[in-house]
């Protein structure tokens, strides 16, 4: 049987994720993502994001908590994120940023990283780390065994590829690691918060 987390798209969670800054509507919620070019991770268009918010309300995982009319400007709903929605977000999170074998929910679940704790983000991470290492065992060990097989090289191509890939993440994936476990920067929203003039002047042109 699948649960609420197992029916969450990538567009879902980014908008549960959007709602854990504070309640907002979908108008907002569009031009905040848009702004920080969240459409580089999903697809976002004006009729996915509110079947989206539909189907998490159905779910439970967010709710509505008032209705706003400004001028000739349609009714905007505003909503708020549930504490079924928060738990859904950091279970979504946690699977991901674990598993090697979804490179697009990866980076959606490390945008969002920030919603775990820090400690259980490092040892997710370090999880995914050790994965990351056995693909590139597996892809430098085959690549030099079908060199010494005579295996003319332009049959490898895309194995070289993929082990350098594999080598460079992991010389980012150590890179931040050391990051965290340094506390070079800050972590979650008790560290960060959104009180920056920055990210409230980008709240306030978003609702406009």
């Amino acid at each position: 049987m699948q649960t609420a987390v197992d029916r969450l798209t990538p567009l879902g969670l980014m908008v549960l994720a959007l709602l854990a800054e504070g309640d907002m509507h979908p108008y907002e919620m569009m031009r905040l993502m848009r702004g920080r070019r969240d459409d580089r991770l999903v697809s976002i268009t004006n009729g996915t994001l509110y079947h989206t918010v539909g189907r998490l309300e159905r779910a439970g995982l967010l709710a509505q908590v008032r209705t706003d009319r400004e001028g000739n400007r349609p009714e905007r709903t505003t909503y708020t994120l549930t504490s079924d929605g928060a738990e859904a977000v950091g279970a979504w999170v946690r699977r991901e940023l674990r598993r090697t074998d979804r490179p697009a929910e990866f980076r959606i679940a490390l945008a969002e990283a920030h919603n775990i704790g820090r400690d259980e983000a490092i040892d997710l991470l370090r999880e995914r780390r050790a994965g990351l290492q056995d693909q590139h065992a597996l892809h430098s060990d085959g690549f030099r065994d079908a060199l010494d097989r005579s295996v003319p090289e332009v049959y490898l191509l895309e194995v070289g590829r993929e082990a350098v890939l594999l080598e460079t993440e992991l010389r980012w994936l150590d890179a931040l690691l050391a990051r965290l476990e340094d506390h070079d920067f800050p972590w979650g929203a008790d560290e960060l918060g959104p009180s920056s003039e920055t990210y409230l002047s980008e709240r306030k042109a978003a609702r406009l």
